[in-house]
């Protein structure tokens, strides 16, 4: 089994799962024992400001959102870019945290491309790989500029990307243009 780790999952169009309806997770870890990840498109209601303060009861003046992991509970949890603040590097450039004093490091810097997470997406050994044989999702890698994209059409980006991908790969097309009814 090769690992996915860093990798994005995109919920094909027939995932009736409502959990994960239109979705970008992006794998943390990827083993036979199992996966875990977030998604990168489900902003919450609330900002990092507001959790903020009822977590620690310190102000923020974060107006970014705070992003639903997915339908696992779990402690708070961030991707970033601050080397020095990590605990799991995902990928060249983009980290892991969950350390009470990196997520205050983080939120309190407010700079830099970070997200923060309540909430997970988790997977038992197996059951990613059955639900990719059955073509709940589709995966592609990762980049940091992907994980810090727009949510609103983050999947819809993605989407395309893979089937543009598939397309070329398929067809051994050699270039499709930005605008295929250019062609």
């Amino acid at each position: 089994m090769e690992s996915l780790q860093g990798h994005l999952l995109v919920a094909s169009p027939h995932l009736a799962d409502p959990n994960f309806v239109r979705t970008v997770v992006l794998l943390i870890h990827h083993s036979k024992e199992g996966a875990f990840g977030v998604v990168l498109n489900r902003p919450a209601d609330s900002t990092i400001g507001q959790l903020w303060e009822q977590v620690t009861h310190e102000p923020c003046e974060s107006e970014r959102r705070v992003n639903v992991g997915g339908p696992v509970a779990g402690p708070l949890m961030a991707i970033h870019t601050e080397q020095q603040l990590a605990e799991l590097e995902i990928l060249p450039g983009l980290y892991f945290a969950a350390q009470r004093e990196h997520l205050e490091a983080l939120v309190g810097q407010n700079r830099g491309p970070f997200r923060l997470f309540i909430g997970h997406s988790g997977w038992g050994g197996g059951q990613l790989e059955n639900e990719l044989e059955q073509g709940a999702w589709f995966t592609t890698p990762a980049t940091v500029d992907a994980v810090f994209g727009q949510d609103a059409d983050l999947w819809k980006q993605i989407a395309q990307h893979i089937g543009q991908s598939m397309l070329v790969e398929t067809l051994k097309i050699k270039h499709v243009p930005a605008d295929p009814s250019m062609n």
